[in-house]
């Protein structure tokens, strides 16, 4: 029998159109949508639909509409009868909030007004204490961490054999991408994001978002959570309101979760939400597991007719996978 893991992509997954033809389509979707448009107040599907693409690039609005999108993929995939039950769920970054939603940890609306909150206080700890996040592709780890602790930089993302992503200060990242550069990095590429995220910088978004976690009912989830900090699961509502703190600061550790899961017999990866930069990163990571997107209505229809798994997997219950 086939073992499956659902994973949710973060920010930088984001562009205009998403979703669209899921809300014209699946009830369930619109229904995403639509929630996600009340609770928040203003029109978030219409941003994810039409744009503008420079504002739907602002941190406060990509995080609660890539959410959004995903678990609007969820329930359009596995809200209608199509059961696959997966092993473990896991996220990146901004993706493990959307896990919990799925696992049943928090309910949406929940969940999306702790993600629009996590992105404003990010953003404003990116305007106040400027900083950045760069690539590293080719460079091992160990010269790498040494950049690190010479620039005054930090290690953000552990995203693939090939590929480590740092943050820090603007003349900290300049000074970090120019060092991994004369010591041997294939390539250095400065992403394009409003702060150094995932590093100390960001200490007042985490006592921020502490505030508001500790108002919010957290259970136990349906399904394990591998954690973006630790690379391994987690099962209770303690751990994982610490982590979603932690991970603020700390450092996303892709590459061992994906092992991780593959070490418990996974096979098979569905990556839910829009585009497809974690089916990149797993290839590299293990290119002998099998990687289906879940991101539009074609992905869908084709799920709907496979049988990966015979599993149930259901999406209603008020702690389910599906308590968007």
């Amino acid at each position: 029998m086939r073992k499956v893991a659902f994973v949710f992509p973060g920010q930088g997954s984001q562009a205009v159109g998403m979703g669209f033809d899921l809300y014209k389509r699946s009830p369930l979707a619109r229904q995403v949508f639509e929630e996600a448009d009340e609770t928040l107040g203003f029109s978030l599907s219409n941003l994810c639909f039409n744009g503008p693409d420079d504002k739907l690039r602002q941190t406060v609005n990509t995080q609660p509409a890539v959410m959004t999108t995903s678990l609007a993929c969820l329930r359009a995939a596995f809200g209608n009868g199509n059961h696959i039950q997966p092993a473990f769920v896991a996220g990146h970054s901004l993706g493990e909030f959307t896990a919990l939603v799925a696992a049943g940890v928090l309910s949406f609306s929940d969940g999306i007004r702790l993600v629009q909150e996590r992105a404003r206080l990010m953003q404003k700890a990116g305007e106040r204490r400027p900083g950045g996040m760069a690539a590293i592709i080719g460079l091992d780890l160990v010269t790498l961490e040494e950049v690190c602790q010479e620039t005054g930089t930090q290690i953000a993302n552990m995203n693939s054999p090939e590929q480590t992503v740092i943050s820090g200060t603007k003349n900290g990242l300049t000074w970090a991408m120019d060092l991994a550069k004369a010591r041997g990095a294939k390539r250095v590429i400065r992403l394009e994001v409003s702060g150094a995220f995932h590093s100390y910088l960001m200490e007042p978004a985490a006592k921020g978002l502490a505030k508001v976690a500790s108002g919010l009912d957290f259970h136990a989830p349906a399904i394990p959570i591998v954690a973006n900090t630790t690379a391994q699961p987690k099962s209770t509502p303690k751990e994982l309101r610490d982590e979603i703190l932690q991970q603020v600061c700390g450092c996303v550790r892709w590459q061992s979760s994906i092992e991780y899961m593959i070490g418990e017999g996974v096979d098979t990866f569905f990556e839910i939400g829009p585009g497809q930069v974690l089916t990149g990163l797993i290839k590299r990571i293990n290119s002998d597991v099998k990687i289906i997107n879940v991101n539009d209505a074609g992905s869908i229809n084709s799920i709907a007719h496979s049988k990966t798994s015979p599993s149930p997997f259901s999406l209603k219950g008020a702690i389910s996978p599906a308590t968007c």
